[in-house]
């Protein structure tokens, strides 16, 4: 197994199997690389997403995914850290007596804020104006325990009557949410949209026109975070169904140009998770052509089949 990836070349390129071991004090776990990971970079320059795959995440048959879009100078640097370190962070902060809903959505805030905390003490890096998403899913046998921050999106398959049927998990959390945006306001930030996009809701300093994040959660974007961005993961909880059939994390390179029952149908079609990440990725980059008056964005999804795929076959 491989992780699909594309940098500075057009095409998608399979990689070999990599495997590392990564420790938080005595925790140790093994992170898989799989196949079930495609990212393509968009023309905006070096690709700024990031994701991973545990498997064996702490203990047998339990598994954590995350997708990561990093945004302004440093981004790419804040994704990969938060790949990096948000796993043995989360295995830290979590009792091991206390791993119900309860326990791990209160070690995902723990270790959300301490994330942000680390970004923020990094020497020789400016995150005023750098930041990232992050999206995460600790599945633990039947359970899923989902923690969001930003506008990328973890979205699950269920089958139906009629066919395949997409439940997104999270909620976009962006500037154009009342709750987001009273927020924001109350700390004296300005939510507003450009004249050119008024589609695009987007914060801005109190009397800068500055930087116009158009996300209202995120890590770093420090000279925001006295103006309502907060780095408070959304989490929730989702007890698994014999009908639920993949989850699909993506950043929204993917969402943006694809809807949730698209993707869904797409990974439905799919052989395999290798197939069905690259199937995605190769469907938005399709899809972006219809705005060529647009930067591509970077294109990244995690693919993970609840059930054998023969099993719906049959």
């Amino acid at each position: 197994m491989g992780i699909c990836i594309s940098a500075a070349s057009s095409q998608i390129r399979h990689e070999t199997k990599v495997t590392a071991i990564c420790a938080a004090n005595e925790l140790a776990f093994e992170e898989q690389r799989s196949d079930s990971v495609c990212s393509k970079q968009g023309n905006k320059g070096i690709n700024q997403d990031a994701a991973f795959v545990y498997q064996e995440y702490g203990e047998q048959g339990r598994a954590l995914f995350g997708v990561f879009d990093g945004h302004g100078t440093n981004g790419h640097t804040v994704s990969n850290m938060a790949k990096s370190r948000l796993p043995p962070l989360l295995l830290s902060a979590v009792s091991k007596a206390e791993t119900d809903f309860v326990g791990w959505k209160e070690a995902m805030v723990t270790a959300f804020k301490v994330m942000d905390k680390e970004i923020k003490l990094q020497e020789n890096l400016d995150c005023s104006f750098s930041g990232t998403t992050a999206v995460i899913i600790l599945k633990q046998g039947e359970d899923l325990v989902i923690a969001n921050l930003g506008d990328s999106r973890a979205v699950m398959g269920r089958v139906t009557e009629n066919g395949i049927e997409a439940v997104q998990l999270t909620t976009d959390l962006k500037p154009g949410l009342p709750d987001e945006a009273e927020r924001i306001r109350k700390c004296n930030g300005r939510v507003l949209a450009l004249q050119e996009e008024p589609h695009i809701q987007r914060v801005w300093l109190p009397k800068e026109d500055a930087p116009g994040l158009a996300m209202s959660r995120a890590f770093g974007d420090f000279a925001l975070k006295e103006h309502g961005i907060i780095a408070l993961p959304d989490v929730s909880y989702r007890r698994l169904a014999p009908d639920d059939h993949s989850i699909v994390l993506a950043t929204d390179g993917i969402w943006d140009v694809l809807s949730n029952d698209e993707v869904a149908s797409i990974v439905w079609k799919a052989e395999s998770e290798e197939a069905a990440a690259k199937a995605v990725v190769e469907a938005a980059t399709e899809a972006w052509k219809r705005y060529p008056a647009s930067k591509l964005d970077d294109r990244t999804v995690v693919c993970h089949f609840l059930q054998n795929q023969r099993q719906w076959e049959n």
